[in-house]
């Protein structure tokens, strides 16, 4: 059959204006940006593609320079009878070895003859630079010289360029900056004039700019930049391009002999960076308090003012440092005060806000089944909270709480704390009551102390189904009810665990992995199992969070804050594929912290297997059961009967009830030290086709 055809380009897209007609690829208006490597493909599903290059290179010349170098062995600056002289020609060009350069003097085409040498390519210049040498110069070698470059047969227009040689018409340049130039001061975002001017020599090369410190780049970003009459004109001058300018005569369009060089110091004024720029000051009452504005930076470094404001009117400082100002907080002080640092290029300011009011309330969003039902219709929230730094300010008595909906306020109270002092880090606990199942409300809260209120933080509670927990004396969860157990799948894997029994199987399943039954041997039991069949791939993660317990109010034995716990459960991995099977620890945190703390890989057995390990977490935690996808298909992997309980695992940890759902929490009218005596049973496995 007839192939389909493909162009393409290297680097970069087609131009836009390529033009495909069959397998003809059309190119109008060419460009030097068009050049490249083009590539054609033809494919008709026989055998393979058959493929063609082409290199398609676009001719160019430009930027067409001299030079005329005195005799380099005399270490000369100047035409002089009887020596040596060499003009050179050089031309950027695309090929560059495909340029022709022709020599005229007076008008005549130049020969080679013992006197006038032509070099087509002169070894002792840049590449692709012809030279006519001039051997012990005579006074009829005193004449007008031209250079003329073009691509023979091409429509490229040709370049050319005319030396006059003459006895006093060829002499070194002078380069000079003006009077007071040397130093150039500008404000920042202004615009700078450095100059450095040719004024004297003949003919006359440009200049060529640069920073004197070899890392940094012009503020056009090359390292080299040429002006013609020796003018760089640096417009939007930041900070950054403060330092010292080299301007330098090139070596072209001139005599090529030692560079004549100078610099130009540019200073760019801008006004004092301060720190801090802006700080919340909290403080106790009657306490002495001291604000600092510190100068980091400043160009010019002269500071000719220095003014104290509070809440925008001015303060009369009699202090020897005025950058420093000490004040007693009271009623009359609080506000907000300003520093101002002025230099000559401007002002710039310190703001500090000075109050004794106390830090927000932060709501804690992790409560473990906040929700209670009520009667007629109703349900009460557990709402929880820290104090950011209680101890910074004056006594922290109560709070302000107010319940809304709809920007009306149903319910508005004051929580008192009765003296107790609120602890940085310590959950504080208040349930609001008679709300409306399934509302939801915005609740906001206040701290107040004996002397101010802080300000309103508001989030948004909604009801959801608290879950039926069960008496302390059941220990386990089979996933026999959809809810497993208040597990969740993670979102930030790649697949997910499955609920199963064996009367919900496939009957197409593999043969040779994964449980037939759950733990407990019936049909009707469940467990928990990841599929290895495709689409999954090797390395697949499925990951299966528990809910979150919250310990913070647990304590621990004697002598140590952290509360054991004992994980217990039943795994089945047979396969020859089996990958791995990972339990982690999942403290709360920001971000949350992961920690291996049991694994196995690999075929383990074709029954049931039991793990118990202890843990002592240090913060409300979640236990992630994680399946990772082995080699091939025969790697399901199930787990089941999963227990979790205060205190270390005993020698003979057996798990009652098995196959019984259990879900995982505590009472809502107690503490979780009253409840968390409970137990999960779950079944992982790794089901694959």
């Amino acid at each position: 059959p007839s192939p389909n055809v493909t162009w393409s380009r290297y680097p970069g897209p087609l131009p836009l204006s390529a033009q495909v007609k069959g397998m003809t690829l059309i190119l109008r208006a060419v460009t030097p940006g068009d050049a490249g490597f083009y590539n054609c493909s033809a494919v008709n599903n026989v055998g393979n593609p058959a493929r063609k290059n082409v290199n398609l290179v676009v001719r160019t010349m430009k930027n067409l320079t001299f030079q005329i170098t005195p005799d380099s062995n005399k270490d000369s600056e100047t035409i002089q009878m009887g020596r040596d002289l060499k003009l050179s020609c050089h031309v950027d060009a695309t090929p560059q070895d495909k340029v022709n350069y022709t020599w005229y003097k007076n008008g005549a085409p130049v020969f080679n003859t013992d006197s006038l040498i032509l070099l087509r390519s002169d070894p002792d210049m840049a590449p692709g630079t012809s030279s006519l040498e001039i051997v012990d110069m005579k006074f009829r070698d005193l004449a007008a010289y031209s250079c003329v470059a073009n691509f023979p047969g091409s429509r490229v227009p040709e370049l050319r360029v005319d030396i006059n040689i003459s006895q006093n018409g060829v002499y070194p340049p002078v380069l000079s900056v003006p009077p007071r130039g040397q130093t150039v001061n500008v404000r920042e975002g202004g615009t700078a004039d450095l100059v450095c001017l040719v004024v004297d020599g003949k003919p006359r090369p440009p200049v060529l700019w640069s920073r004197t410190e070899k890392d940094l780049l012009m503020p056009s970003g090359k390292t080299v930049e040429e002006t013609p009459d020796g003018r760089l004109s640096l417009r939007n001058v930041s900070r950054d391009m403060m330092g010292s300018y080299r301007c330098q005569t090139a070596p072209y369009n001139g005599l090529n002999i030692k560079r004549r060089e100078a610099q130009v110091q540019l200073n760019v004024q801008y006004p004092s960076i301060l720190d801090p720029v802006f700080q919340d000051v909290r403080s106790r009452s009657t306490l002495e308090v001291i604000l600092r504005c510190t100068v980091m930076r400043s160009s010019p470094p002269h500071t000719t003012d220095a003014r104290w404001f509070r809440n925008g009117k001015f303060i009369q400082m009699s202090m020897p440092d005025l950058k420093e100002h000490t004040l007693k907080l009271g009623p009359t002080s609080n506000g907000t005060y300003e520093c101002r640092v002025s230099n000559s290029a401007g002002t710039s300011t310190c703001r500090f806000n000075v109050s004794a009011k106390p830090y927000n309330a932060e709501f804690y969003f992790d409560t473990p089944n906040p929700v209670r039902i009520l009667k007629g219709n109703n349900y009460s929230y557990n709402l929880q909270w820290t104090q950011r730094e209680p101890q910074a300010t004056d006594k922290i008595i109560g709070y302000w709480l107010s319940v809304q909906k709809n920007g009306k306020i149903l319910q508005s109270k004051q929580i008192d704390l009765r003296g107790i002092e609120p602890e940085k880090g310590v959950l504080l606990s208040n349930t609001i009551s008679d709300l409306k199942i399934p509302l939801t409300y915005e609740v906001r809260l206040a701290p107040i102390t004996t002397f101010t209120a802080g300000d309103y933080v508001s989030r948004i509670i909604q009801y959801s189904e608290p879950y039926t927990y069960p008496r302390s004396s059941d220990h386990v969860c089979g996933f026999e009810d959809e809810r497993i157990c208040g597990f969740s799948q993670d979102r930030s894997d790649v697949f997910d665990w499955t609920r199963s029994n064996y009367l919900m199987q496939n009957p197409k399943r593999s043969a040779n992995t994964g449980p037939e039954t759950d733990r407990s041997g019936t049909m009707e039991g469940y467990y928990m199992y990841i599929e290895a069949s495709r689409p999954r791939s090797m390395g697949d993660k499925a990951r299966l969070l528990s809910p979150l317990f919250n310990v913070s109010s647990v304590k621990g034995p004697k002598g140590s804050r952290r509360v054991p716990y004992c994980v217990s459960f039943y795994y089945h991995m047979k396969g020859k594929h089996i990958g791995t099977l990972n339990v982690l620890l999942r403290v709360s945190s920001t971000p949350p912290v992961d920690s291996v703390v049991w694994t196995k890989s690999g075929h383990q057995d074709t029954d049931w297997k039991k793990a118990a390990f202890d843990i002592s977490p240090s913060g409300p935690f979640q236990i992630v059961f994680e399946g990772i996808r082995g080699q091939g298909f025969e790697g399901d992997i199930a787990i089941d009967d999963v227990s979790i309980t205060i205190g270390k695992c005993k020698q003979e940890n057996t798990v009652a009830n098995a196959g019984k759902t259990v879900l995982i929490g505590g009472s809502s009218s107690l503490p979780l030290t009253r409840w968390l005596t409970f137990g999960f049973s779950c079944c992982l496995s790794l089901l694959y086709r």
